[in-house]
């Protein structure tokens, strides 16, 4: 369990670390489960939160960057809900272990998640690697906080935009 906690951990840093302009987030809370019917196996569920403030008009553009930078690691992308509130992408390693989603929330905000397939059973550490911004871990995450020239603009994306 610990290898493919560390291959999430992985993921959601290489996922986020993609956007530019950079953003803000935080690890949110991480959890351990049981496999039906096999005791000797679990799975792990990593989640990353986005503290910064993303405007309805570029939720699309972070989701967009995010699905291509999925594809180009090689993930296929399972399914996409264009709902205009509440959009999200899911996507799967193809490793047979890990799964995730990007999806929008309450105030637009953005949260990551990654899960593993039933693996054997260890104990797991929280996520050794760092967000990028406060560190809200063994706290409530509040809504998005951080303010962004670009991700926050209420004006559309242009092409000469960064992406």
């Amino acid at each position: 369990m610990q290898q493919a906690a560390d291959k999430a951990d992985s993921l959601i840093g290489d996922t986020l670390s993609s956007v530019r302009p950079p953003l803000e987030w935080t690890h949110d809370e991480s959890d351990n489960g049981m496999c039906a019917g096999a005791p000797e196996l679990g799975d792990v569920t990593r989640r990353a939160v986005v503290m910064t403030q993303v405007s309805e008009e570029r939720r699309g553009s972070l989701l967009g960057i995010i699905e291509r930078a999925w594809k180009k690691s090689g993930y296929t992308i399972t399914k996409v809900n264009p709902d205009k509130k509440f959009p999200a992408v899911y996507a799967d390693a193809g490793d047979g272990v890990l799964k995730m989603g990007l999806t929008v929330g309450y105030k637009g905000q953005f949260f990551l998640e990654v899960q593993t397939a039933c693996v054997d059973k260890s104990k797991v550490a929280q996520p050794s690697t760092s967000g990028r911004g406060t560190d809200y871990r063994g706290n409530d995450v509040p809504t998005p906080n951080v303010r962004s020239g670009f991700w926050s603009s209420d004006k559309p994306v242009s092409s000469s935009s960064p992406s």
